[in-house]
């Protein structure tokens, strides 16, 4: 779905004159403005509640781009970008001397991808057409169109219903297909293996496969001083404000009789055809791509049925389920805040 060429006509007037423009990617829905100015960059920061040590990604309209924003690009993250974009996949790089700190978080690196989205696509091009942004550069910083910290949009009604009058134009380009954010990865270390510091679509043997090697996998994804290098590394994240615990199949039976016990009104999200006494329950397909694309739907369903609780069914271990279950245990622990 892509509106008529007025309506992108007018994005890319809003996005030039510093304002705020919604629109769907491949994976969520991203909060735009000019990568290059630091004003219309505060107006994301101020609409979302974000903290301004948290970095944004830009997004391009194609790989010839990453000179305006990069430096000392390695051969492999050229690969990898050759073999996935446009696509559900961020680069880390050292970033160009001229980038606005509001991008990076005030670090030494900036996160820069190609999305996959017809309609997202459009509107970079456009921009392009146009001039792009401040002092000619092209790119469009879009976190999750959402409160900070909060479930992330794959609809534009997810976007209207979290952001109201603080965005000047929403593009409706239906729902997200992929439904959880991009795979990030970390080519800032000279001599040093590429760092995987955010699992998605895109899966570590996806990215061996590409480049001939595996990324290293650290246990977190902030610096030594305790700033994150990425977006959506929060223990607490894309969560809903209602309570909510992670449950394994075969404690669910179990977990909801303890809340009813409390008097507590409980919403069950599973991927098991089971029928249990819950206030509300959404059902999800026992297949990863599958369930991360109705992921953020279903929590945001959950948290509007005026459940007390949402207990999720765990999801299995292993590489294809890797982004569902680190999205799962963030939601779990930043719920209710």
């Amino acid at each position: 779905m892509i509106p008529a060429s007025a309506d992108l006509e007018e994005a890319v007037r809003l996005l030039q004159a510093g304002e705020l423009v919604a629109f769907p990617t491949e994976t969520v829905y991203g909060l735009g403005a000019d990568a290059a100015n630091p004003a219309a960059l505060a107006r994301i920061f101020a609409a979302k509640g974000r903290p301004a040590d948290h970095p944004l990604i830009v997004h391009l309209p194609g790989a010839g781009h990453l000179e305006q924003w990069a430096r000392d690009i390695p051969p492999a993250a050229r690969k990898l970008a050759e073999a996935f974009w446009p696509g559900p996949l961020t680069l880390i790089l050292a970033r160009s001397p001229d980038v606005p700190r509001a991008v990076t978080g005030g670090q030494e690196t900036v996160g820069l991808r190609v999305p996959a989205h017809p309609l997202a696509l459009a509107l970079l091009s456009a921009y392009a057409r146009a001039g792009g942004g401040r002092g000619g550069r092209c790119g469009i910083a879009a976190p999750s169109a959402n409160r900070f910290g909060r479930i992330s949009p794959t609809d534009a009604a997810h976007v209207r219903e979290e952001l109201g009058d603080a965005v000047a134009l929403v593009l409706d380009g239906g729902a997200c297909e992929v439904g959880i954010e991009s795979t990030i990865v970390d080519f800032s270390r000279p001599g040093l293996p590429p760092r995987l510091l955010r699992p998605g679509h895109i899966t570590p043997g996806q990215i061996e496969d590409a480049i001939g090697e595996r990324p290293e996998s650290p246990d977190g994804a902030r610096d030594a001083a305790g700033t994150p290098r990425v977006s959506g590394s929060l223990r607490g994240h894309y969560a809903p404000r209602t309570a909510m615990r992670l449950v394994a199949s075969g404690d669910l039976l179990r977990a909801v009789e303890q809340a009813s016990a409390q008097g507590r009104r409980c919403g069950l999200l599973s991927r098991s055809p089971v029928q249990l006494p819950t206030h509300s329950r959404r059902r999800l397909p026992d297949e990863p791509q599958a369930y991360a694309r109705g992921l953020y739907a279903a929590l945001r369903e959950l948290d509007r049925a005026g459940n007390d609780l949402i207990l999720a069914e765990d999801v299995p271990t292993g590489p294809d389920w890797a982004a569902v279950a680190d999205r799962l245990r963030r939601a779990a622990r930043g719920a209710g805040a």
